[in-house]
């Protein structure tokens, strides 16, 4: 990662904004502004040149739903760590969950992260609790937070259990403009689930979660953000009972937003089977089945579901290289998330570029209030220079997260992020293999 404040970018395709990503054209960065948008822009004597080869050039990527694990955790992942992921997976800003020790339920521990994360590529914005501790009982210093730097709510890792709190939390939501994001389970109905509830499960002998444990709290949050007027963001969405209810909620008004995981519009329960209990493909929730599967890219075609996210859930290795039943659930993601795009929505023709890129660049910010970053003379630099057609393999070697836990390692994968671009900082992501 260099400092570059003035760079010019030779043969890209913007795509976004305005741009229909077929022309090949320049972009001059001059003090992290963008100078000038053109074709066959002469090189300037003291500027860096990079020249794209005719890849393709978007605002910068967002990822609403990551964990970054410290403070209190650092072993699985830092910040530094984080942001060093991301910028490979092409990725400029992400949103981190709270689910850290301290959790990040108070205004100090939002700041801390501000803080340590500022001189990253990558804009990091803390997403603090709802409870207190993540406990569910009470309410969080929600104002303190959003006024510190918070941009949204959430207990991830564990689900908002009581209605009441729930709809106070809603209260606020709607007070504070901020969305409240549930982690949609109803623990009574899916613990001690080791995988989806099914088929496979009761071939290989499994504890399952059912599908309508996710499905129950999505209905409940549905009606109480009717009943207050909050903004419900549901989190990695996974069945398509899920879907249709968040359809028929947007269908009636209802302020209701949601997120699909790459892996799961990808993998299906059959990867536990197929992968002999391989953990890598243990996640919460659950790889579910194909039908789900096919809900999810069906979502993302007609606009149900909003954003792509990976819910990037590091862990040590001596954690996952257990019994399937007691290795913690979560896989990372930030690093093959565009390749799982390219693979299951662009190529199949589901979703044109533009489509993705809507849901990686544009949605995730409307829905966190954040300022959304356009390519275009006068503002400021944010970008991501990516392709669709390269192919590469996901090596250990290329990972750079501080954990491994990826089903994806080994696999030869289709597309990629060559650069970004954020802060006046430059850097290019150069395979190791």
């Amino acid at each position: 990662m260099t400092i570059l404040p003035n760079l010019l970018l030779k043969n890209v395709k913007p795509v976004g904004d305005g741009f229909d990503g077929e022309k090949v054209m320049d972009i001059r960065i001059k003090d992290g502004i963008f100078h000038e948008i053109a074709q066959n822009i002469t090189h300037n004597k003291g500027e860096e040149l990079f020249d794209a080869g005719g890849a393709y050039v978007s605002a910068g990527w967002m990822d609403m739903h990551v964990h970054f694990r410290e403070p209190g955790f650092e072993h699985k992942e830092t910040i530094e760590s984080g942001c060093r992921s991301a910028i490979f997976g092409g990725f400029t800003e992400v949103a981190c969950m709270p689910n850290t020790k301290p959790a990040i339920h108070t205004r100090d521990v939002v700041e801390f992260i501000r803080n340590k994360s500022k001189d990253q590529l990558v804009d990091v914005h803390p997403i603090g609790c709802v409870t207190k501790e993540r406990a569910g009982k009470s309410i969080a210093e929600m104002s303190d937070m959003k006024q510190g730097g918070a941009v949204a709510f959430s207990d991830d890792g564990d689900p908002v259990s009581s209605s009441q709190v729930m709809r106070v939390a809603l209260e606020y939501s709607s007070m504070l403009n901020v969305p409240i994001i549930n982690h949609e389970e109803d623990l009574d109905l899916s613990r001690p689930g080791h995988m989806h509830e099914g088929e496979v499960s009761t071939r290989l002998g499994l504890d399952g979660t059912p599908g309508i444990a996710e499905e129950t709290m999505i209905a409940r949050d549905i009606l109480l953000a009717d009943f207050t007027g909050g903004h419900v963001h549901v989190a990695h969405i996974s069945t398509r009972k899920g879907v249709d209810l968040v359809r028929q909620a947007k269908a009636d008004g209802i302020n209701v937003t949601t997120e699909v995981c790459t892996h799961h519009f990808d993998l299906t329960d059959e990867e536990v089977e197929r992968r002999n209990y391989d953990t890598r493909v243990k996640m919460h929730p659950p790889l579910r089945t194909q039908d789900d599967v096919d809900a999810m890219v069906e979502g993302l075609k007609d606009g149900t579901i909003d954003v792509i996210c990976t819910d990037h859930a590091p862990h040590s290795i001596e954690e996952k290289e257990v019994e399937f039943i007691y290795a913690p659930n979560g896989i990372i993601g930030l690093e093959t998330a565009w390749s799982i795009c390219v693979k299951r929505l662009l190529e199949p023709g589901h979703l044109t570029l533009h489509e993705i890129l809507d849901k990686l660049v544009i949605n995730p910010r409307k829905i966190l209030n954040l300022e959304i970053p356009i390519i275009k003379e006068g503002n400021k630099a944010n970008l991501t220079l990516f392709n669709s057609e390269e192919e590469w393999v996901y090596s250990a070697s290329e990972v750079r997260s501080k954990s491994k836990n990826s089903p994806y390692i080994d696999e030869k994968l289709t597309g990629r992020a060559i650069a970004v671009y954020n802060k006046n900082r430059f850097s290019v992501n150069e395979l190791k293999n």
